[in-house]
């Protein structure tokens, strides 16, 4: 039985969001295992300078990720989408081990099986030092609540 993760492609303007939703939602989790189950066993993936390929590599990846990066909240929005490929933009706040934080911003290109897994990701990454006052994402460990603004609403 193959495993599959809807929405599947080809995508729309409403799947496209609801599949980037989706993945914002899972890596808030800050869970590496139950992020890798959305990508194939064989997935590769550029981030920064790193390549990885394997749902084994990306958990080890997010693991190492997750102990540098605290307070860790994402949020996501297609940028673009055509058959089986969506790109996105993304920003992420957390802290370092001394307390400052920071703002990821960032660019990701994703390819879909048929099945509705990422098979392919690169993510262009740069990080900006912020101040705690500086921050914009405000909400409780995990998915952020549907009332909370978009990266669009932010102006981000």
């Amino acid at each position: 039985m193959s495993e599959t993760r809807p929405p599947l492609p080809p995508f729309t303007a409403e799947t496209a969001a609801k599949k980037a939703r989706g993945a914002e939602d899972a890596w808030n989790t800050r869970d590496p295992e139950r992020v890798s189950l959305a990508y194939t066993t064989d997935s590769w993936w550029r981030n920064r300078s790193e390549f990885l390929s394997g749902r084994e590599a990306i958990v080890a990846f997010l693991t190492a990720k997750w102990r540098r990066e605290h307070a860790y909240r994402l949020i996501k929005e297609v940028w673009a989408f055509h058959e089986n490929r969506i790109a996105a933009r993304f920003a992420y706040e957390w802290h370092d081990e001394a307390g400052q934080w920071f703002r990821s911003h960032g660019n990701e290109q994703w390819e879909f099986t048929d099945a509705g897994l990422m098979r392919r990701r690169e993510a262009s990454i740069n990080d900006v030092a912020i101040r705690d006052a500086e921050r914009k994402f405000h909400w409780e460990h995990g998915p952020r609540p549907s009332d909370h603004p978009g990266l669009s609403d932010l102006g981000l």
